[in-house]
């Protein structure tokens, strides 16, 4: 192993460290003496997610486990408590709610003879376009695209794809209505 890799898996531990054990519980505050903030959690996460865009917002508590297999657009936001894992990719000005939850790992469950715990499981990709509004606490599930421009509504669960530029709510969601030209 170079020594290259290994100053960038150094990098990606401390970063790692530094996040999860002290950036993740910083305030969030319009006070502006505490600013700051979301500056040192973007400084600590970015470097853990594959692609990580300008001005991206982690809010408190994001939880995006070691951030492989996580790439994120230009101005997006990952919102307060969400919880996140790869493979995903959110594209640009995302904006996301508190308590998201996107999964893209499911156990595996077709042999009844053999307990589930046992099966494995299966990863698909989440894709999010961009310009995209998903509301507090959307649950998307694995193997979902959402269109560009889409809205989310607060408390969806997202099974299937989303169209772009479609309203989708409920649970499990469905079209509400499209978004005017």
């Amino acid at each position: 192993m170079s020594v290259f890799k290994y100053v960038k898996a150094l990098r990606r531990l401390i970063c790692l460290v530094l996040y999860y054990g002290f950036a993740i519980f910083l305030p969030e505050t319009n006070n502006r003496y505490l600013r700051r903030t979301r500056f040192i959690r973007r400084m600590f996460a970015s470097p853990l997610f594959d692609k990580c865009g300008k001005k991206v917002i982690v809010e408190k508590g994001a939880n995006f486990g070691t951030g492989k297999n996580i790439e994120i657009g230009d101005f997006s936001m990952i919102g307060l408590k969400a919880y996140i894992r790869g493979p995903l990719k959110i594209g640009r000005d995302v904006l996301m709610g508190p308590e998201c939850v996107i999964l893209t790992t499911n156990h595996n469950f077709s042999k009844r003879e053999v307990p589930i715990r046992l099966q494995g499981s299966t990863s698909k990709p989440v894709l999010i376009g961009d310009d995209v509004w998903i509301g507090q606490r959307v649950m998307i599930m694995p193997g979902v695209n959402i269109g560009n421009g889409a809205i989310i509504g607060a408390g969806a669960v997202v099974t299937k794809d989303v169209p772009p530029y479609t309203i989708v709510g409920g649970a499990p969601a469905k079209v509400i209505k499209s978004r005017p030209l």
